[in-house]
């Protein structure tokens, strides 16, 4: 069982380095045996969702076909894909839900699609402990305690980002300051005053917020008493460049984490030893690698595409999801915490698919496609990614305006501005008019996205 009381453990010596003692320091053979048992109860349940039922028929799967867990590759994925398409013939949960709606006390969605419509997902009041639980491990992990100061800078909307970090430390005990709904100076401002020890933001933001600060004449390594940031959002977290410019800004530790909507909750988390990458939370998920284009196992040391199956959610089972995230699997060994629990060196380290992650908002270019091709006027596009030298990532749309409907330019720009952030979580795009006749055409499948970010460098040179 979980520590009710990380008091507790707080009394407890032994217990200090670890929200779960014992599950996190589980031999593996123990915790294999676990979850093949989570993974049979799991399976059990998903097989009545007619979703499953669909997907897992057409396969010929059944669950008592899993005696090990290597019978877990004769589960078919599920996908992306198949949840869209699911969505769009029964909106707005498709034939996913393994519990009546009735039941649900949290609605959210994730925070950019490949189209107009979002993936949507329920919660149940144990949902929502257990997507706490979760944050409670990468929290207590990389050293949060009820004497810290907790603040969260982070919107609050429909989006799932922070939700179960803030719930999390309320059960921990910690002081939890929102800070939705301001400006960066006011939140900034907020963060020296009130004493906060630790932040949660993505990568970028936490840039900003040290910028900001700058400019308005505080130093946060001086000014401020933070000793901990927690990033999620952004692969940025667990680069090497990013996490020192961070933690020399704010003269703090950054400990990178990763969540999924479709999941509700994290899924990895880097632990106070910081040992270059994210702990694989592996007694409530079983988290695969594989080739992204033969879809079989690769082994330690090796890029691949992320496959999860969660145990925890009641309200939406997630078995075998391919989720596109570029990893690469290390041993637990790697780590000297003493968790047995493998690690991603470099977290999640960028995407297989065509989604791109800006200031910790997904975007797809046919997203970006279907808004912009609403304009009748506009004639050609290109989507542009680009890296300030703050290490702030932008997105820019070029787009080249007929010849004939020139004069509609002035009044298309703002709306097409304000379309594309309505459909990505309020993101800012940049909007820029070329020439006629200055972006490529292509005779074949197009390729409107430029990226000319940085690749990130995992490893660091000698210093």
């Amino acid at each position: 069982m979980t520590n009710p009381n990380p008091q507790s453990a707080i009394r407890n010596p032994q217990a200090q380095e670890y929200w779960n003692p014992k599950n996190e320091t589980l031999p593996r053979a123990d915790l294999e045996r676990l979850q093949l048992l989570k993974l049979r109860r799991l399976c059990e349940r998903a097989a009545a969702v007619p979703f499953y039922a669909r997907l897992w028929g057409a396969a010929g799967f059944q669950p008592e076909q899993l005696r090990t867990l290597d019978d877990l590759r004769r589960i078919p994925f599920m996908t992306r894909e198949a949840w869209m398409e699911a969505l769009v013939a029964q909106p707005l949960f498709g034939d996913l839900l393994a519990t009546d709606p009735q039941h649900a006390i949290r609605y959210h969605l994730t925070s950019g699609t490949s189209g107009r419509t979002p993936i949507r997902v329920l919660d149940s009041p144990q949902d929502w402990q257990w997507i706490s639980e979760m944050w409670c491990y990468g929290l207590w992990g990389f050293g949060i305690r009820p004497a810290d100061t907790v603040y969260f800078a982070f919107g609050y909307g429909s989006f799932i980002g922070f939700w179960g970090a803030h719930y999390a430390c309320e059960k921990m005990g910690a002081l939890v300051i929102p800070g939705g709904a301001q400006t960066t100076e006011a939140r900034v401002r907020q963060i020296v005053e009130l004493g906060v020890t630790t932040v949660c933001s993505t990568p970028t933001y936490a840039l900003n917020l040290w910028q900001k600060a700058r400019e308005i004449g505080l130093d946060l390594a001086r000014d401020s008493r933070v000793d901990k940031l927690i990033l999620s959002g952004e692969p940025a977290g667990s680069i090497p460049a990013v996490k020192r410019q961070l933690e020399e800004a704010w003269g703090a530790k950054a400990g990178d984490t990763a969540g999924m909507t479709e999941v509700g909750t994290i899924m990895i988390f880097e632990c106070s030893h910081q040992p270059g990458g994210t702990h694989i939370i592996e007694d409530h998920y079983i988290e695969e690698v594989i080739n992204p284009h033969s879809g079989e196992p690769v082994g330690y040391g090796e890029l691949g595409e992320r496959v999860v199956t969660s145990f925890g959610r009641g309200f939406i089972p997630v078995v075998r999801y391919r989720t596109q995230d570029m990893v690469l699997k290390v041993p637990a060994a790697t780590c000297t915490c003493g968790r047995t629990w493998d690690i991603y060196d470099g977290g999640i380290r960028g995407r297989w698919d065509d989604m791109k992650l800006i200031r910790g908002t997904n975007v797809y270019p046919r997203a970006v496609e279907s808004i912009v091709r609403e304009y009748a006027a506009i004639d050609e596009f290109q989507i542009h990614l680009w890296r300030k030298e703050t290490l702030t990532d932008e997105i820019t749309v070029r787009v080249e305006v007929k010849p004939d409907q020139a004069g509609e330019w002035a009044a298309l720009a703002p709306r097409l501005r304000r379309d594309l952030a309505d459909a990505h979580e309020g993101l800012r795009f940049n909007v820029d008019r070329v020439d006629h006749g200055t972006l490529p055409r292509f005779e074949l499948k197009a390729k409107r996205l430029i990226d000319d970010r940085p690749v990130a460098q995992y490893k660091e040179t000698a210093r």
